[in-house]
């Protein structure tokens, strides 16, 4: 029989490296937060959820009190991947204006698919669909006071509203003024969405919508043709 091996005073006898999945060792844990860049099945639905949080971040509280980090606690992800996704704070908030504005975006080419000498009217109805339904109202409300206090987030809607909404109406007016015309009937719409529905002066806070489009209408289509 051999004999055991002497252990001198304080010594220890060696551990034997435990194995993955035995009794003791700390696993690790598949609910933690990735860092970094998730993998590629993720990412859509990644920036989907970061899309989400920020214009939800961006209705509570507006463009000056939203940080790029409150968004990321919002969605549930690490602040890089906001910035990877989107980059930039004002980056940010036009792609996040961009998704609610995509119905006036969509509603553009209503007003451009019929004759020119009605499309003061698709024009003027388009305006007040959105403001009319509440669904849309209220991410309209958070653009526009956002860019009513912040001159940054007033520079990403101008861009998204001259490029992607007013040039194409003016391209179809065929006049050397039509960016002009078609800034003039916006500036007729918009002014009166904010008394009616920001400012909420009476009596147009409460005036019938078809009363407000038909008054509207013909001033806003001599704004786009001179008709």
């Amino acid at each position: 029989m051999t004999p055991a091996t002497p252990r001198t005073p304080g010594s220890a006898t060696p551990a034997t490296p435990a194995t993955p999945g035995t009794p003791g060792q700390a696993t690790p844990d598949p609910a933690a937060r990735r860092r970094g860049r998730p993998p590629r099945a993720e990412s859509g639905d990644t920036r989907d959820r970061i899309l989400a949080a920020a214009r939800a971040e961006f209705s509570e509280r507006g463009y000056e009190k939203t940080s790029v980090r409150g968004i990321a606690k919002t969605a549930g992800v690490d602040s890089a991947l906001v910035h990877h996704y989107f980059g930039t704070k004002e980056q940010m908030f036009e792609a996040a204006i961009e998704v609610a504005f995509a119905p006036a975006l969509r509603g553009r080419d209503a007003v451009l698919a019929g004759p020119l000498a009605d499309a003061g009217e698709r024009m003027t109805r388009m305006i007040f669909g959105l403001w009319e339904n509440p669904a849309t109202r209220t991410p309209l409300l958070a653009i526009v006071r956002s860019a009513v206090n912040n001159d940054t987030a007033a520079a990403a809607l101008r861009r998204l509203v001259s490029a992607q909404l007013l040039r194409r109406i003016a391209g179809e007016l065929g006049t050397e003024d039509a960016e002009l015309r078609a800034e003039l009937a916006a500036a007729q719409l918009v002014g009166t969405a904010m008394l009616r529905y920001v400012i909420k002066v009476e009596p147009l806070a409460s005036a019938d919508v078809e009363q407000v489009i038909a008054r509207l209408a013909p001033v806003v289509q001599t704004h786009l043709t001179g008709a």
